[in-house]
């Protein structure tokens, strides 16, 4: 019996001592893969921050976004190549993987078209924090965007969140999307006044104003003939950052020429004809 369990004991430590040479060459080689994975996704996601950071136009969100991407792909590279140190047959799992990932894709597929449609804003920028916008519905100033929300403020400060596939599928409306705005005004009078000193009235007015632009040229022309009033639309082309202002003060300073010169603004009438028998 002694005999015997030395016998097995020689053969054990035969199996052993190689067999914790390997495993230990192999944890070692592991470690290392790690080590050196794990710095070059690092190296790799700065390079690429840097890189894309010097671009003008490149949105500082988007850049974070591809290069946490290429950081996480290459720490996924290394642990398959880590796996494959110890004998794992990667194929296997990088199938039982596959299927993981599209049956998480699946249960998360209206997550997931947000996603795609957050990288493709951040990618073509229909607009930008601060411009006014009119999109899937809504209407207000951006405030931010990310991979799964766009968020507006409503003029009156109101908190409007909307999921990023409703604004990429829908039209955008951009009002701050070129430098200049036109701005049309529509003044009424009465059929009994002079329509070519009401037009000379409104252009002594809007030429005068410093914000209204020359280029284009301003226009003016009678656009209506209502049930009570002759309609006369002034179109000035003026910045972007003054439409609202030159809107508001031209109104109230057509209304007061238009008082201090006699042209009249009426209100509704109707003429009633009493017919007799």
């Amino acid at each position: 019996m002694p005999e015997i369990s030395e016998e097995r004991m020689r053969e054990f430590m035969d199996w052993l001592i190689p067999t914790v040479s390997e495993m230990g060459l192999s944890l070692l080689g592991a470690i290392l893969v790690l080590i050196v994975g794990f710095w070059i996704a690092g190296r790799v996601r700065n390079w690429i921050g840097r890189a894309l950071g010097k671009l003008p136009n490149f949105d500082n969100m988007l850049v974070s976004f591809l290069a946490s991407l290429a950081r996480y792909t290459i720490i996924a590279i290394t642990i398959l190549a880590v796996l494959s140190q110890f004998g794992i047959e990667t194929t296997s799992f990088i199938a039982v993987l596959g299927a993981a990932g599209l049956a998480v894709g699946l249960a998360l597929q209206g997550t997931l078209s947000n996603v795609a449609s957050g990288v493709m804003l951040l990618i073509f920028r229909p607009f930008r924090n601060g411009q006014f916008v009119e999109v899937a519905g809504h209407s207000g100033t951006v405030k931010g965007l990310n991979l799964f929300t766009t968020e507006l403020a409503s003029p009156d400060n109101v908190q409007i969140i909307i999921p990023n596939a409703a604004v990429w599928g829908d039209s955008v409306k951009n009002y701050n999307g070129h430098p200049t705005r036109r701005c049309d005004i529509t003044m009424g009078i009465s059929y009994a006044s002079d329509i070519n000193k009401a037009m000379a009235v409104l252009k002594d007015v809007w030429s005068k104003d410093d914000r209204v632009l020359s280029d284009p040229e301003a226009f003016q022309g009678v656009v209506n003939l209502g049930d009570s009033s002759v309609d006369i639309v002034v179109r000035v082309w003026v910045n972007g950052a003054n439409y609202w202002p030159v809107k508001f003060d031209l109104t109230k300073a057509f209304k007061e020429a238009f008082d201090a010169n006699g042209i009249d603004i009426p209100f509704p009438t109707r003429t009633v004809h009493n017919v007799n028998d």
